[in-house]
């Protein structure tokens, strides 16, 4: 049975704000958002920042064309030559708002968030004017300036037909004041999806160097592995679910990595942004690292 969480609900996704790219929209993540939409019945904004690629892709400059130019009906389009039939249909009965801006992306991406009251972002992973969200800047300055939730996924199959199918979800916690609105996050979409979760931690490294390499301290091991698993067991009696449990020692990226591998995960919720801790020290190396969808919270 999924799990429920009985105190500290999550936010109600009322919107999701999507940006995309022209003259090559990413269709996995506006299927993603659409499927999302659907779930929890939310209102999508699309947002696009104009450059010179996407103007030379005839998107107007400015003025009146600019404003009566039909941004979906162009991500159609896109669809329907990418041999994608079904992808118009996905949006029907979704209510989606337009927003173009000019400037810089990051910026943009924070405004219209803060603007447009947006629950979540959900960012696409290649392009023209976003080829550096999760390659550089950009991903880092939205991460640290946002505060509403953002989906990333730097590792998605830009096949036009990729489904979102979410059936076991991996939740990391370090056992401060934010994980009950974490947990409360991964709860709530294991509940709306039917999926497994599981609760992940990150100890401390517990390796050293000496003569001929590398050793592990095993009894510090156990030791910081004892003290987690009653932490997470009291956190579990808090938030009052009862679920798996991943604990590892090293550097967050690549046991998280592990773990989603090892439980095969299909998304991955962490409390790294934009509150501080290991996590956050983290955050923009474990988007890169972790080769499901991250949900930083």
């Amino acid at each position: 049975m999924p799990p429920s969480c009985a105190t500290t609900p999550m936010t109600n996704i009322r919107k999701i704000l999507v940006p995309v790219d022209f003259p090559n929209p990413s269709l996995p993540v506006v299927r993603h958002a659409a499927a999302l939409a659907r779930q929890f019945r939310s209102e999508i904004v699309m947002l696009h920042v104009a450059s010179p690629q996407s103007h030379a892709a005839g998107v107007p400059d400015g003025g009146s064309e600019l404003a009566a130019w039909d941004m979906t009906a162009e991500i159609a389009k896109y669809a329907d030559r990418s041999q994608d039939k079904d992808f118009a249909q996905e949006l029907q009965r979704i209510v989606i708002h337009r927003v173009l801006a000019t400037g810089d992306v990051a910026n943009a991406i924070v405004y219209t968030a803060q603007t447009q009251k947006a629950d979540l972002i959900m960012m696409p992973s290649h392009g023209h004017t976003f080829c550096e969200y999760l390659l550089g800047s950009v991903a880092s300055k939205v991460l640290r300036d946002c505060e509403c939730p953002i989906w990333t996924d730097t590792h998605v199959r830009e096949s036009p037909f990729a489904e979102l199918a979410i059936r076991h979800i991996l939740c990391s916690v370090e056992f401060n004041q934010h994980d009950r609105k974490t947990l409360s996050w991964a709860a709530r979409l294991a509940a709306e999806f039917g999926a497994r979760l599981t609760l992940a931690h990150v100890t401390t490294g517990v390796e050293f160097w000496g003569p001929g390499g590398g050793y592990v301290n095993a009894k510090w091991k156990e030791a910081l592995v004892e003290d987690a698993s009653l932490r997470m067991s009291r956190l579990q009696q808090q938030m009052e679910i009862k679920v798996e449990v991943f604990i590892g020692s090293g550097e967050p990226p690549k046991v998280l990595c592990r773990a989603a591998s090892q439980t095969k995960a299909d998304l991955l919720i962490t409390g790294c942004h934009p509150y501080a801790g290991r996590l956050r020290t983290h955050g923009y190396a474990i988007v890169c690292a972790v080769p499901v969808p991250v949900l930083s919270v």
